[in-house]
């Protein structure tokens, strides 16, 4: 199937520490004065990745669902810890190169092997989001969903071992959600499956892996 991993990887100095990031504002109210901080020019590719990272963070969640964005490590792991109680012990997955020459092409990957197949009614999963400093959009909404580990193979001799979430009940989902597009359904009527880049992450429950 092809798949497109982006070539993204986080630098030390793009993430900061939860007091730093705590005393930069971050909302949509404040954007042009975030502009200014940052020397972005208004109406830049930079700005409007900017403007969406906050309109999308400032989105009310769906039904079910606990959302919130993250501008530090620390602030992931309190997110985290709220879910699944500060006394579950959790297990972090993402996506791993083993082998690569060319990430961050299109190209066909062969499905080698489902090395994990793991049920996980609660989940958190965390994108980055385009920003001058690290964003993580964390959500979580308690369903039926399974979290797999995928070996691919690419045509250019690419080895991934590939954090995959299938959700299976999507009723509650925006129509407007391109993976209904993409798939040609509706919501409820199929499960959406889909990659995670390795700049992304997912925390589970420890247990669910036993």
């Amino acid at each position: 199937m092809p798949i497109y991993f982006p070539n993204r990887h986080l630098s030390p100095s793009q993430i900061l520490s939860k007091a730093e990031a705590d005393n930069i504002p971050f909302s949509l109210e404040e954007f042009p004065n975030l502009l200014h901080l940052f020397s972005i020019s208004h109406g830049s590719p930079q700005a409007i990745a900017m403007e969406n990272t906050l309109k999308e963070c400032e989105v009310k969640p769906i039904k079910g669902e606990t959302k919130f964005c993250a501008t530090s490590l620390e602030s992931v792991y309190d997110f985290t810890s709220k879910i699944f109680g500060f006394d579950t012990r959790v297990k972090t997955l993402a996506t791993t190169h083993l082998k690569h020459s060319s990430v961050g092409l299109l190209q066909n990957y062969k499905v080698v092997e489902i090395s994990q197949n793991i049920p996980s009614p609660k989940l958190v999963a965390c994108h980055t989001m385009p920003y001058p400093y690290a964003v993580f959009y964390c959500h979580s909404q308690e369903s039926e969903n399974k979290v797999l580990m995928v070996s691919l193979e690419g045509e250019d001799g690419d080895v991934v071992e590939a954090l995959s979430v299938c959700h299976m009940d999507t009723s509650q989902w925006s129509r407007k959600h391109p993976s209904f597009s993409v798939l040609g359904v509706e919501p409820g009527t199929s499960s959406v499956c889909h990659f995670f880049p390795s700049d992304n992450f997912v925390f589970i429950p420890f247990s669910a892996t036993m």
